[in-house]
């Protein structure tokens, strides 16, 4: 049986995977309505994308719906789908010969048909061809928004096509729901991702301390998902803020790359995660820089952590996914309320809208092949909800079993939020000010888990410390 795999001590991942796959979003497709018979799925895989204008590459990563349906490693591939038969065509680049001398073996066609798993492998430039021969009376391109990026996917195209009758639109909602739900054979994977980043976070932990630099967490991740675990990328720039720092929600941008010194007293915020045969983690730890909580430290770390356990209580199929982002807010705020920070009615504060103050992002997101995986905001789906304080989640969705998200409660003191709430009469008649003050630079705390929805709840595929206790506990055992 044909996988991919990295070491002879990582997953093995099986081509069925994307097999099964394959024959999910055929079937799909054969239910709609606007399908016809002899119809084609068309997607181009991703291509080696160069720095700038010099002759080296960035490393390279497969088009996320082309891994999807056919989990092949090279770029500048084509695939098909009959939509009829389920049969699966793919097409390699035709290679000079002198690629052996600086790239390695050019595999012929019959071994990619082996590595892949796919019913026939022919080469790109016989696409033209190949749809002659087949006579389609349709051919479906991929064209979407992504609605965490505002991007639109570029729809397949080769010389020719525009002999043939194509729709860019149809496929999109429809395979971005398939990998909405995830096989046996994906959650096995994101299994495995997840726990080689959780041991990873947990490496860190026990390395960082004051004098430190926030990068070399960062470099301890990274080593340790790769030389450990295989996974040659990160699933995206990893998020390593301290202090003032990890009250900003996507530090470690080349601004601001992850250089800033670790002071004893400052509270680390660590969001990193693997990938692994295309598939994501994204787990955040909170976590105090010396390994010892202060009072503080713990009033808002436990505040976050009741808010992620009520959800991790309630989360499962049938549930609203933004009933689960308003506990979480309210649970947190009510914490907050017994420590002194804030006064009077919690469900007033809330319709208010002053848990955008706190945490001015949504609950979590889906994740899968892409960290905010597709499926959030697509037709015949919720549309994202108008209040101000729920607008920024990513999606709004009735959770399904084999769904997969993150649940990432966070409470961040930012100054121009803090601001903006003491000048607003509306919100600062809630505010304790002295108390509020007193956390002006203490930066933020969030906890990130990988979730699996079941029918009777929900897994968790983050296996790090999170109570006050486990953290220092595993903070005490100190390595370098």
């Amino acid at each position: 049986m044909a996988s991919f795999r990295m070491g002879p001590t990582t997953h093995s991942v099986p081509m069925s995977l994307f097999q099964k796959n394959r024959q999910k979003t055929a079937a799909a497709l054969r239910e709609h309505g606007s399908v016809k018979s002899k119809s084609y799925v068309l997607l181009a895989g991703g291509d080696d994308v160069s720095f700038n204008d010099t002759d080296i590459s960035y490393l390279f990563r497969q088009e996320s719906y082309f891994q999807y349906m056919f989990g092949v490693k090279e770029p500048g591939c084509y695939g098909v789908l009959e939509v009829d038969s389920g049969k699966s065509t793919l097409f390699v680049p035709r290679l000079p010969e002198e690629y052996a001398t600086w790239m390695g073996k050019l595999y012929a066609l019959d071994e990619f048909k082996q590595m892949y798993e796919v019913d026939e492998v022919r080469y790109v430039d016989e696409l033209n061809a190949f749809f002659e021969s087949a006579h389609p009376l349709l051919i479906l391109t991929l064209s979407g928004l992504n609605t965490d990026s505002g991007l639109v996917s570029k729809p397949a195209r080769f010389e020719g096509i525009e002999k043939f009758v194509v729709d860019c639109d149809l496929l999109h909602p429809v395979i971005a729901e398939c990998r909405v739900i995830k096989s046996p054979e994906e959650i096995e994977v994101l299994r495995y991702v997840a726990k080689v980043s959780s041991d990873a976070h947990i490496r860190v932990m026990q390395f960082m301390h004051p004098g430190r630099s926030e990068y070399e967490g960062e470099a301890v991740f990274l080593h340790h998902a790769y030389a450990v675990g295989g996974c040659r990328h990160a699933s995206y720039t990893c998020i390593c803020g301290s202090g003032v720092n990890s009250a900003v929600l996507h530090y470690g941008h080349a601004g601001a790359p992850n250089d800033g010194p670790v002071r004893d007293g400052d509270m680390c915020l660590f969001d990193m995660g693997a990938n692994y045969c295309g598939y994501a983690a994204d787990i955040t730890c909170s976590f105090p820089a010396n390994g010892k909580f202060n009072e503080d430290q713990k009033l808002i770390y436990n505040a976050v952590l009741a808010g992620r356990n009520a959800v991790l209580q309630e989360a499962r199929d049938g549930v609203s996914w933004v009933d689960m982002h308003k506990l979480a807010c309210r649970v947190m705020l009510q914490k907050l309320k017994d420590g002194g920070m804030l006064k009077g009615e919690v469900d007033d504060m809330l319709e208010a809208g002053l848990a955008g103050i706190f945490q001015p992002h949504g609950l979590g997101h889906l994740i899968g092949l892409d960290v905010h995986d597709v499926g959030g905001y697509i037709a015949g789906q919720p549309s994202r909800p108008g209040e101000p304080w729920l607008s920024k989640l990513r999606f709004a969705r009735t959770l399904k079993a084999g769904m997969y998200v993150t649940v990432e409660p966070g409470c961040y003191f930012i100054e121009y939020l803090m601001d903006r709430a003491l000048a607003d009469p509306n919100l600062n008649k809630f505010i304790v000010v002295e108390v509020y003050e007193r956390f002006r630079k203490f930066g933020g705390v969030r906890i990130e888990d990988d979730v699996l929805i079941t029918k009777d709840g929900c897994e968790n595929f983050a296996i790090v410390p999170r109570t006050v206790e486990e953290i220092e506990k595993t903070m005490a055992i100190r390595k370098e």
